[in-house]
């Protein structure tokens, strides 16, 4: 259950602080037909008679609200010819229903950050919204309705079967997924776990509405659905709003289907190759291991970390620093059902493979004859105890993360889990690893006549009650406070200050956990001095972490369990109590680094690994014919743009002496912001960093590089990619513009309006939502504080058959724009979805750090940001309308394609 764990913290959204109010419905009457259930660290379950669960979570730390609601359905429920299905009808889930023909422009006006996501075992849906009742209320009722009344009607079948089959080809065009499905396909030969979420190409193509209306019929309902909800809000309030929309939703007459395929004993060790074009080498070895719910599936992911971790992980001193291999790999399939463990490397392009093979294997199938150390135990659970705690210190995050375990069962196995890492031992971790990291189980080679066999039986698992029978969860009793996110309040509470060359913003607050967030920018050289210097800065940047004068690269990676950081040394996260000896540690780490040159080359290597890999990509030739097209600067300027040639030419050339000499010669704190914020004393951090940074001088003179304005004329390039499944348009013009110009708010808006805004935006509505062409795209305004270098950009991706039409597509939709302009209704939803997202994003920790962090730069506070939101506020749609028409020509407009040909002139001569 580990590996589900990490799982969860990986799809986490934005990393903050939560504080627990516990519930106090159980002492009220509970609405009729509501029965409490169970009750674990501030979160309380409720049911209802028709089968739906509820689970509560009030927070007070931040003016949001999570709406989760989880499905167990996923792709291991699919049928025969339906693959895919689970996760198209997520898709379709965002079409709305009869009250509802908009949803996702109703989501948008809420200002609700929003998304769904299907895995092997579930699919959810949240939305993080602005704490209040009409929010809350109406994500609820939204939720029950498109539960039982969503369209799920052909034409929307119809204009999102190019979205998904998009999105298909997208995931074609990564080794890493192409390789990982074939072992999926080959590892298992009965169970759905065999086939990739996203699904065979022709089932998707061809599969038809009434078999999606019927898969809706039967998962889709109260019975067969959990629904979360954390954050800001009253428990009893929001239970008799939830009974009032779900529990008025019959409970089902049909019998849910059963799945009985038991994947059979694997009696062979199995082999594969997959031959594409492409710059990356892979070696992908993987075995069955049982259910996440059975006690050897933890052992098998200590197992898992010890082996591949990066940088202490044991396949990583064998393979890579040794010059091997330029990366090593985990990954699991499944959870619910038996799954697999995957273990892997990267190789560059032209090494030899076999010998990377040989020693995986090696290391993997006799990792058992070497138990693991008290060490490399330690390490594995702090590591996973440190990313467990940080989850549940944000209600945002818990919220959408709880799918994964609320898939497996029951919600409480988190907690469940977490509590069993203490118990672990390594001789289980040993005899786990014998049991099943076998030959006879390996999928990584052909099928060989044996006649000793080295069979691993898979074990059947208790079943979630019962693990669950005796379990109590810890108390909770950190509180934070509720912390008011206006800007006069952030002004109020941020304590400025000046300490040597440092600008120091600090805003102690209240949080659960005691979590605090730090952002530091250092500022160094000029434009003659740093001349030639892009690569060797970002290479010396790169190096600080991998060894100094008190730590090697391991130890460092320990320092940072131990101290509770997550994040770079300029953008971190911690505790209370380790802020001190964090920032006593980013300073050593900048001021001593030793630059080891074997891990120099390990940097080298691996930067090259994934430049190279990049280089036939559309996405990448693209962006790059782009950039190649409006630099206006020479070679070796600070401010150039160098292509991939270029990139790997300067990567292959620099050497320790440079990056100890840029380190030297420009490493300081002479021109700096620091920002903290979060739960700490202003004067103890104040005193350390006078003592760390406020006499920490850089050895060269900064002086700011500016950026200028050039009017360049517009091309249109087209770029072939052969054998890409996917294609990549890029359009550009620059504007002479810097955010204090009178029209910038105009833009900011508009913006939001044609493409920026997500999904509701013009440009999504038409190529994603309507035309079905494109899985991804929008537009962006880039306008600095300090110089007019603006520009304009739209981007999105498409199959090659659809390139032309997406081109025409986007060309008509700036058309219309322009000759007609926005609505009144655009610009006000449009001004209430972006003030509420900018609310939003002052609730969070780290984006207040990093604000003050550049405010502090350019010499103002949170004043700027009323004061902008003021003037969105007055906009009239006169003129956004005109700011929109004067800024954007699509005459100037360069416009890059990047596809393969041959797709392309099939699709116009059929």
């Amino acid at each position: 259950m580990l590996q589900c764990l990490k799982r969860f913290y990986a799809i986490g959204l934005i990393t903050g602080s939560l504080s627990f109010v516990p519930h106090f419905a159980g002492a009220q009457a509970l609405p009729q037909g509501v029965a409490q259930a169970s009750t674990v660290e501030g979160i309380t379950e409720y049911r209802f008679a028709n089968g739906f669960k509820v689970l509560l979570f009030p927070d007070q730390s931040k003016p949001t609200i999570t709406v989760n609601i989880t499905y167990l359905v996923g792709s291991r429920h699919e049928n025969y010819g339906e693959t895919g299905m689970a996760h198209l009808l997520e898709h379709l889930m965002f079409k709305g229903t009869p009250k509802r023909p908009k949803l996702t422009q109703e989501l948008q006006n809420h200002g609700a950050r929003f998304n769904g996501g299907t895995s092997e075992d579930r699919t959810n849906y949240y939305e993080l919204l602005q704490a209040g009742d009409d929010n809350l209320k109406w994500a609820i009722d939204m939720e029950a309705d498109r539960m039982v009344n969503s369209f799920i009607a052909k034409k929307d079948l119809d204009s999102e079967m190019t979205v998904v089959r998009n999105e298909f080809e997208k995931g074609e065009n990564s080794p890493f997924r192409v390789i990982e499905q074939r072992t999926q396909s080959i590892a298992f030969d009965w169970h759905n776990y065999g086939h990739a979420t996203i699904g065979n190409r022709s089932d998707i193509e061809n599969v038809k509405i009434s078999n999606l209306q019927a898969f809706y019929r039967t998962y889709y309902q109260p019975d067969n659905a959990v629904l979360l909800i954390a954050g800001k809000f009253d428990a009893m309030k929001t239970l008799r709003l939830i009974n009032q929309a779900f529990g008025s939703i019959p409970k089902p007459k049909r019998s849910m289907p059963v799945f009985w395929t038991v994947e059979p004993t694997q009696d062979g060790e199995r082999n594969f190759t997959v031959r594409r074009k492409g710059d990356t080498q892979i070696v992908m070895v993987s075995y069955k291991v049982p259910s996440a719910l059975h006690p050897d599936k933890d052992a098998l992911d200590f197992a898992g970390e010890i082996l591949a971790d990066t940088p202490n992980g044991r396949l990583h001193k064998q393979l890579v620093e040794t010059g091997m291999a330029a990366q090593v790999f985990k990954a699991d399939v499944g959870g619910y059902a038996p799954g697999l463990a995957i273990i892997g490397a990267t190789v560059k392009k032209g090494e030899a493979v076999e010998p990377v093979r040989d020693a995986l294997i090696a290391a993997i199938e006799n990792f058992y004859k070497t138990p693991p150390t008290k060490e490399e135990m330690e390490r594995v659970r702090s590591n996973t105890a440190n990313q467990i705690e940080k989850a549940l210190n944000d209600h945002e995050e818990i919220g959408v993360a709880l799918s994964e375990t609320i898939a497996l069962g029951d919600w409480r196995l988190l907690f469940y889990s977490r509590d069993q890492l203490p118990k672990i031992t390594a001789e289980e971790v040993a005899a786990a690893s014998s049991r099943y990291f076998k030959r006879d189980n390996r999928t990584v080679g052909i099928y060989l006549p044996e006649d000793q066999l080295a069979r691993a039986e898979i074990p059947a698992a208790p079943s979630a009650a019962e693990l669950l029978k005796n379990y109590k969860g810890k108390e909770q009793t950190s509180l934070s406070e509720a912390f008011d996110p206006s800007q006069s309040n952030i002004n109020a509470r941020t304590q400025l200050s000046k300490v040597g060359g440092v600008d120091l913003a600090l805003l102690p607050k209240k949080n659960r956990g005691e979590t605090v967030a730090v952002s530091l920018a250092l500022h160094w050289g000029d434009e003659k001095s740093l001349f030639g210097k892009q690569t060797v800065s970002s290479m010396t940047s790169a190096m600080l972490t991998r060894g100094n004068s008190k730590f090697s690269r391991e130890q460092l990676a320990d320092e940072f369990t131990r101290l509770k950081i997550t994040g770079s040394i300029f953008h971190f996260e911690t505790t209370r109590e380790h802020l001190t000896d964090a920032l006593r540690l980013v300073s050593q780490i900048l001021k001593e680094p030793t630059f080891p040159a074997t891990e120099l080359e390990q940097l080298r290597k691996q930067t090259l690994v994934a430049t190279e890999a990049a280089r036939n990509e559309p996405d990448t030739l693209a962006a790059q014919a782009l950039a190649q097209h409006f630099n206006h600067y020479p070679k070796g300027d600070w401010r150039t743009s160098q292509t991939i040639d270029e990139s790997i030419a300067s990567l292959k050339a620099v050497s320790l002496d440079d990056i100890k000499a840029f380190h030297k010669n420009f490493y300081g704190a002479s021109k700096a912001e620091l920002a903290v914020v979060g739960d700490f004393d202003p004067v103890t951090v104040k005193k350390v960093v006078a003592e760390e940074f406020g006499n920490w001088k850089s050895s060269l003179p900064y002086t700011r590089i500016d950026d200028k304005y050039v009017d360049i004329p517009a091309v249109r390039t087209s770029i072939d990619t052969p054998d890409k499944e996917n294609s990549f348009y890029m359009a550009r013009m620059n504007l002479d513009m810097r955010d204090d110009n009178p029209a910038f708010a105009a833009m900011y808006i508009a913006d939001e309006i044609f493409g920026g805004g997500g999904m509701s935006s013009r440009l999504l509505t038409r190529i994603r939502q309507k035309d079905g062409l494109s899985y991804g795209g929008g537009s962006s305004l880039s306008v600095d504080a300090l110089d007019n270098a603006g520009s304009y950009g739209i981007a999105a991706i498409a199959a090659p058959q659809n390139l032309v039409r997406l081109e025409a597509a986007i060309k008509e939709e700036l058309a219309r724009v322009l000759k007609d302009g926005f609505t009144a209704d655009e610009l006000a939803r449009a001004k209430s979805s972006v003030l509420q997202k900018r609310m939003q994003a002052r609730a969070q920790d780290n984006v207040l750090a990093n604000g003050w962090s550049s405010l502090l730069y350019l010499g103002r506070t949170y004043t700027w940001s009323k004061e902008l939101e003021d003037k969105i506020n007055a906009l009239s749609l006169d003129e956004v309308n005109a700011a929109f028409r004067k800024a954007i020509d699509p005459a100037k407009m360069t416009i890059v394609t990047a596809g393969d040909a041959a797709k392309m002139k099939a699709a116009k001569n059929p």
